[in-house]
């Protein structure tokens, strides 16, 4: 067990000697260790290199770090060997001997390097691959350079120091300040002025408050804050503290997702280790300040991530709303003032601290300063996260960083915010990003997610998505939320099932109406913005929809028929052979032919056709062609 440090200049002191006894030239093969590149076997990849390394008798010359997410999801397993930075890309366990042998003798393995769609050409070091050079990664950075289970590697890299300026040279007055100063915005979600935040939980009265960290992220697609937690948990651990001391708290709780095993795991690590060195609990760096952190893990409600619900839960009642008539802020925990920041926020107030609000606020734009961490998925080319300075546009993100649309189909839309968010579409890709151009468009930033959407996606269909899925995420306490969101959900089912009414859009607008007023919580007030936005920018879709009974998508099954191009069949059976409904007839040498009354319009036969054949075709809002003659055998003469 390591000494307990009594000060900041021990705390300087050990720093130093950890960098001692690091050289910055010796190779160090990172590899990433996130959740998402543990889905592509990434523990096994580094255990791989661990024994590639001792086998090739290269232990005191090659380190090995399983590290936190690098970002780039869509490469897994990602792997950097620094301090070149040389990226390689999809490695597996196989790799490990060629990449181990290839920085023994300081060369570089072409076969496993990113190659660029556009140029075609490979890209050796990371900071030259577009996804990453086109982000400014002042949070999120550090996860590449961390073991997340060694403290160690996070005071190397200046970890704590802005704890230790806090606790030696700043009064918490000046620290709050400092963090007013900067115009952090809340990254959860409503962008709520943190610095506000804090100072409305200082100044009410009372000798216990708490500090809490929501790691509750729910929405759909969106891994920006269990990546955080997973990879640099002391960047989120020393945020908190730094809180606590600026608010007068001695307690702090993270509260986390019941789905994020890994970031539970971290955390805990890092809060033993954290204790172990006196940098939490008692007398903290021998300022007297005492703060104590507990975990608490979600049940797995998204409603829980809403604020009073979230405090409800960590006294160990049921996750569930109360009126706002008073803020968390004044009466959170057990009734007592408590300060709510998501992970993101909380990870960020380090850098403030030791760079100062200026610094922080030369960043972004004129209402939104700093950066934003996104998790961009969906129909885009490279998927990951991404974090850009506010003010960065749409099309930017979506085309500079995430490298454009899937198969060079057509952008039609992006969702921001989570099922709290709404749809923007093309017109609007030149948005600066930031809290308000957000919002003024009928969407939200939210805690980051972004899902790209391409010329193939329903927009009624993604509406009904995502009410289906508040639907089951409402508590069910408020009348607006929870009957509205039925309402809603029968609405749109009817209108992709082609029975919707023509007066079904005045009814969908009039209870997102009650919905936005009447709510108890957030999650009902935003509930309909996803359907309005749709409703606002898509409306033609919904008419179409309603008046044609027809998807201009093609998407939604009950509106979709598929049927086969007798002048572009080639009889190679592949469709026949996969169809589930038995629906696909025709034989060797012999076009082949759909029954339309058997058919479920499931689309595997236009999922499994080839493209070079391109014979199955999809329709909607029109009737399908005729079979050709029984026995009608396909023509050679093209294949001549």
């Amino acid at each position: 067990m390591p000494n307990r440090l009594s000060s900041a200049e021990e705390l300087e002191k050990l720093r130093a000697e950890i960098l001692s006894k690091r050289d910055s030239k010796k190779p160090t093969i990172a590899i990433c260790s996130g959740t998402g590149c543990e889905t592509y076997g990434s523990g096994v990849v580094h255990r791989a290199f661990l024994q590639e390394v001792k086998a090739q008798g290269l232990e005191d010359k090659i380190d090995v770090r399983a590290t936190g997410c690098h970002g780039f999801c869509e490469k897994g397993v990602v792997v950097v060997v620094f301090p070149e930075e040389i990226s390689y890309v999809k490695v597996k366990q196989e790799d490990a001997a060629e990449v181990v042998e290839a920085v023994a003798n300081n060369k570089v393995l072409d076969r496993l390097l990113y190659v660029d769609p556009v140029t075609g050409k490979k890209i050796a070091k990371e900071a030259d691959i577009p996804f990453y050079k086109n982000q400014s990664r002042i949070v999120f950075g550090a996860n590449k350079l961390i073991d997340p289970k060694k403290i160690e590697d996070y005071i190397a890299l200046g970890g704590y120091s802005a704890l230790a300026k806090a606790l030696s040279k700043m009064s918490p007055e000046a620290v709050l300040e400092e963090v007013k100063k900067s115009n952090l915005r809340g990254r959860g979600g409503g962008g709520f002025p943190a610095g506000t935040k804090w100072e409305e939980t200082k100044n009410t009265p009372g000798n216990i408050k708490y500090a809490v960290v929501n790691c509750d992220e729910g929405d759909p697609g969106a891994y920006m804050d269990r990546s955080l937690t997973e990879g640099n948990p002391h960047s989120v651990l020393e945020g908190l503290i730094l809180c606590g001391y600026a608010i007068g708290a001695h307690q702090g709780y993270i509260y986390v997702r019941q789905e994020y095993p890994l970031a539970v795991e971290n955390l805990k690590i890092a809060l033993q280790q954290a204790e172990e060195y006196g940098l939490l609990g008692k007398n903290i760096l021998g300022s007297g300040f005492d703060f104590d952190v507990g975990t608490h893990r979600g049940a797995g409600a998204f409603v829980s991530g809403e604020s009073s619900a979230l405090m409800a839960a960590i006294e160990g009642k049921t996750g569930e709303p109360r009126l706002k008539y008073i803020h968390t802020a004044v009466s959170g925990i057990k009734g007592r003032p408590t300060n709510l920041n998501n992970v993101e926020t909380y990870a960020t107030v380090p850098l403030i601290i030791n760079k100062g609000a200026d610094w922080f606020r030369s960043i972004g734009t004129a209402e939104s300063k700093g950066t934003k961490i996104f998790s961009l998925v969906g129909k885009v080319n490279n998927t990951g996260l991404v974090e850009i300075p506010m003010g960065m546009t749409l099309r930017q993100i979506i085309y500079d960083i995430g490298g454009g649309i899937l198969n060079g189909k057509k952008f039609k839309g992006v969702q921001t915010g989570g099922p709290s968010g709404g749809i923007i579409p093309e017109k609007h890709l030149d948005t600066p990003v930031d809290f308000d151009a957000l919002t003024d468009l009928g969407s939200m930033m939210g805690s980051g997610g972004m899902v790209v959407m391409d010329e193939d996606t329903c927009m009624v269909d993604v509406a009904r998505y995502f009410v289906d899925f508040l639907c089951g995420e409402s508590c069910g306490k408020c009348i607006p939320c929870r009957e509205g969101l039925r309402l809603l959900q029968r609405i749109l089912t009817d209108i992709c099932n082609g029975e919707g009414q023509p007066g079904d859009l005045d009814t969908i607008e009039e209870v997102a109406e009650v919905m936005v007023d009447a709510s108890l919580c957030a999650l009902g007030s935003t509930a309909a913005n996803p359907v309005l936005s749709t409703l606002k920018y898509f409306r033609d879709e919904y008419e179409a929809h309603i008046k044609e009974k027809r998807c201009p998508a093609k998407f939604c099954k009950a509106l979709t028929s598929y049927y086969i191009d007798p002048t572009k069949c080639e009889a190679c059976l592949i469709c026949l052979r996969n169809c589930p409904a038995g629906a696909v007839n025709g034989g060797k040498g012999l076009i082949h032919w759909i029954d339309q009354e058997k058919c479920t319009s499931c689309g595997v036969c236009f999922d499994v056709c080839p493209p070079r054949f391109n014979a199955v075709v999809k329709i909607s809002g029109e009737p399908v062609p005729p079979p050709p003659p029984a026995g009608t055998k396909v023509s050679r003469k093209k294949e001549a």
